[in-house]
C-alpha cells in the first residue's frame, strides 16, 4: 500500500476523527485505566452506527443544550450522538445533535468545531500565483524553533507562522466564553497536543491570510507523523524540514528559565515533562519520516549553517547549488520528469544513475546564462560522478576539500546527535558507519582532482570563521 491508498483509506473510515475525540477524552477525564475506557468508547462508537458519528468532542461531557426552534418555529427531528457525562458509572449520555452548519455564524460558539470542514471548501494557496516555498522548523520544546523561524523570515523575505502563538491567542481570548478552546487550554496547560482537527485549521486560516508571501516558516509543526499527513493532505508538501536537536537536560534548563522569565501556562513543571517525554516518543519516527522523503536537515545552529554559504555567494556573486535540493524541487514540480521520478520513489525504485547530473547540468546551464559562476555543494559524491560530469561541463575551476580526520567528523557527528532520540550505542555505530562510507568514497576522489592540479585543502578542523577564511584566500588567489 503506498502512501495516497494509505491516506484514501484512513480518509474514508473517518479514522484521525475517531483517534483525535479518542485522544480528547482520554486528556481530559485521564483515566486510571485508559485502556478499558477506550474499549468502553469504541464499543459505543459501534453502537452509534460508526465513525462518522464521532466529532472530537465527542467522549467530553457538557450540560445538555436545548436548540433554537428550526424552520420559523416547526420542529425538527433530533439526532444524538455520545458523550462522557459527569457520572463515573455511566459514562455516556446523549444530547441533541447539531444542525446544518449553514444554520449558524462561523463566529458562533456552537459550531466552532465545524470549522475545519467549511476551510476544506476553500483553496489554502491562490492558484493564481504561484506556491510560496514552506520551511518547517521542529524541533524539542526550548530548542530554539521561534528564534530561528523569525531570523530565516526576516533574512529571506518570508512570513512566520509560531503554531504555538496562534493557540495562545486563540486560548487568550476565548477560554473564559467557548467551552472548546476551555477544553484546550486545559490539554495544553497539561503539556499535550492540541487536537491535531484545530491546529490545521488555525494554519490554514493564518495562510489565507498572508496570499502574497513568497515563502513562509512555520515553527513547531508538525509534533507527529499523523500530523505531518495531514500537513502534508491538507496544505501541501513542505520544501524544506529543519530539525533543531538540542539535549533533553539542555531542553529542561531553557524551559525553566523561560517559565521564569515569560511564564507561559505551558512551562510549567508538569507540563515541561509531559512535553518532553512526548516530544522524545514523536521525534524518531517524524524525523524518520521526513528523512525517507529527502526534506530534513538536522542542525544545531541553522543561522550559521545558512550564513556561511550565504557569505561566500554575496562576497563573489556565486549561485550556490546543492543537488539535493534541485532533486527535491523536481520531485515537487508538476513537470512530467517529476511525476515520473515520484512513481519510482512511490514503488520503491532506484532513481536512474543519471537523475542527479542531468538536473545539475540544467541548474548550472541555466546559471551561467544569468551571468554567475556557481557553488555546488556536496557533489561529487565518488569519481564516476567526477567523470561524468566533466565529460558534461567541463572541469572545474576549482575544488575545495574541507579536510578533517575521523576522529574529529565522527565526534562532531555525535555531538550534533545528542538531541537523546537514539541510544549511544545506536549513535556511534550510524555514526562509524557514515564516516567509514565517506571516507572510502572521497579518497579516490581527491586523488582524481590532486593529478589535475584543481583541488585545494581546506582545515576544517579549526572554528568556522577561520574556515570561511582559507575559502576566502583561496578565492582570490585563484
Amino acid at each position: 500500500m503506498n502512501t495516497n491508498d494509505a491516506k484514501e483509506y484512513l480518509s474514508r473510515r473517518e479514522i484521525p476523527q475517531l483517534f483525535e475525540s479518542l485522544l480528547t477524552g482520554l486528556m481530559y477525564y485521564r483515566p486510571d485505566d485508559p485502556i478499558d475506557y477506550l474499549e468502553t468508547c469504541l464499543k459505543k462508537v459501534r453502537e452509534l452506527g460508526g465513525t462518522d458519528t464521532v466529532r472530537w468532542d465527542t467522549f467530553v461531557g457538557q450540560e445538555k443544550k436545548s436548540l433554537p426552534p428550526l424552520n420559523g418555529g416547526q420542529s425538527r427531528r433530533s439526532f444524538f450522538r455520545n458523550v462522557l457525562p459527569d457520572s463515573p458509572n455511566f459514562p455516556y449520555r446523549r444530547y441533541e445533535r447539531l444542525p446544518p452548519i449553514n444554520q449558524f455564524s462561523i463566529e458562533s460558539d456552537s459550531d466552532l468545531s465545524e470549522t475545519a470542514e467549511l476551510i476544506d471548501e476553500y483553496e489554502v494557496f491562490d492558484p493564481s500565483r504561484p506556491r510560496p516555498k514552506v520551511i518547517l522548523i521542529i524541533g524539542g520544546p526550548g530548542s530554539g524553533k521561534g528564534t530561528q523561524c523569525l531570523k530565516i523570515a526576516e533574512r529571506y523575505g518570508f512570513e512566520c507562522v509560531s503554531v504555538g502563538e496562534l493557540l495562545r491567542k486563540k486560548m487568550i481570548h476565548n477560554a473564559t466564553s467557548n467551552r472548546k478552546w476551555s477544553l484546550i487550554a486545559r490539554i495544553i496547560t497539561n503539556g499535550e497536543l492540541a487536537p491535531q482537527e484545530t491546529t490545521i485549521t488555525e494554519i490554514k486560516q493564518k495562510i489565507m491570510k498572508i496570499p502574497e508571501a513568497s515563502g513562509i516558516v512555520i515553527d513547531g509543526f508538525p509534533r507527529d507523523v499523523g500530523q505531518a499527513l495531514s500537513f502534508e493532505d491538507q496544505i501541501c508538501t513542505p520544501d524544506l524540514v529543519v530539525f533543531l536537536a538540542c539535549s533533553n537536560q539542555r531542553l529542561k534548563e531553557r524551559l525553566e528559565k523561560r517559565a521564569e522569565q515569560q511564564g507561559r501556562p505551558d512551562d510549567n513543571p508538569k507540563a515541561i515533562d509531559r512535553r518532553l517525554t512526548n516530544f522524545k516518543q514523536n521525534a524518531i519516527p517524524l524525523v524518520k519520516y521526513f528523512q525517507e522523503k529527502g526534506l530534513i536537515v538536522t542542525v544545531r545552529n541553522i543561522f550559521e549553517y545558512i550564513a556561511h554559504k550565504s557569505k561566500i555567494e554575496e562576497r563573489y556573486s556565486l549561485k550556490r547549488l546543492c543537488p539535493g535540493d534541485i532533486l527535491c524541487s523536481e520531485l515537487q514540480s508538476h513537470s512530467e520528469r517529476g511525476r515520473f521520478l515520484r512513481d519510482l520513489l512511490e514503488r520503491g525504485e532506484q532513481l536512474p544513475e543519471d537523475t542527479l547530473l542531468d538536473l545539475l547540468c540544467e541548474a548550472m546551464a541555466s546559471t551561467v546564462r544569468q551571468g554567475k559562476g556557481f557553488l555546488v555543494t556536496g557533489f561529487p559524491k565518488n569519481v564516476k560522478q567526477a567523470q561524468e560530469y566533466e565529460a558534461k561541463m567541463g572541469q572545474p575551476d576549482i575544488v575545495l576539500f574541507l579536510e578533517c580526520s575521523a576522529d574529529i567528523m565522527s565526534r562532531r557527528l555525535q555531538q550534533r546527535a545528542t538531541c537523546s532520540l537514539h541510544t549511544k550505542e545506536a549513535r556511534e555505530r550510524d555514526t562509524r558507519c557514515r564516516v567509514d562510507a565517506f571516507c572510502s568514497l572521497v579518497n579516490p576522489v581527491v586523488s582524481h582532482y590532486e593529478h589535475s592540479e584543481v583541488l585545494h585543502k581546506i582545515d576544517a578542523e579549526q572554528p568556522p570563521e577561520d574556515v570561511f577564511e582559507q575559502i576566502c584566500l583561496v578565492l582570490d588567489s585563484c
